[in-house]
């Protein structure tokens, strides 16, 4: 089972983002660590504050491309234990379930031979009734079916 470990300035990062949001959908992508056999740890976030609507978050390829470049630089292009892990966006009115088109959006990047990932994750998430982060992971990979993980909130 995978497990994808959230330090707590992320989580203080994904909160004030979600909270900024609205009633609006916003996301990015997750930069991290292999820290053991299928557990990663979330070092870096981008946030996408345009795009997103009350029931669809449209990622924007062109945000993701210097934030992903400096953290290859900064954790010296180590791709086996620094990489990109995969994307995340909110649901606030909605279930931490992803939508048919979160999984074809997360399919076809799992399918793209140019990005040569070996999986992916989705992270969705959104504030609960006392403003505390709640999350859900789904593991994609090449022609399998995906699967959910654990988040760990690290404090």
């Amino acid at each position: 089972m995978a497990q994808l470990l959230i330090p707590s300035e992320i989580s203080q990062q994904l909160v004030e983002a979600i909270q900024q949001a609205g009633k609006r959908e916003i996301g990015g992508i997750l930069m991290g660590e292999h820290i053991g056999p299928d557990t990663f740890r979330v070092r870096e976030i981008t946030i996408q504050r345009k795009g997103g609507t009350f029931a669809a978050f449209i990622r924007m390829v062109e945000e993701i491309f210097t934030p992903l470049l400096a953290f290859f630089d900064t954790t010296k292009h180590n791709y086996t234990t620094f990489n990109y892990l995969g994307e995340w966006h909110s649901h606030h009115s909605f279930a931490l379930i992803p939508s048919r088109r979160d999984h074809a959006t997360m399919y076809n990047l799992v399918m793209d031979s140019q990005l040569g990932a070996h999986f992916i994750l989705l992270l969705l998430v959104k504030q609960d009734n006392h403003g505390q982060l709640e999350g859900s992971i789904t593991v994609y990979q090449p022609n399998k079916p995906p699967f959910t993980g654990n988040i760990i909130l690290e404090n």
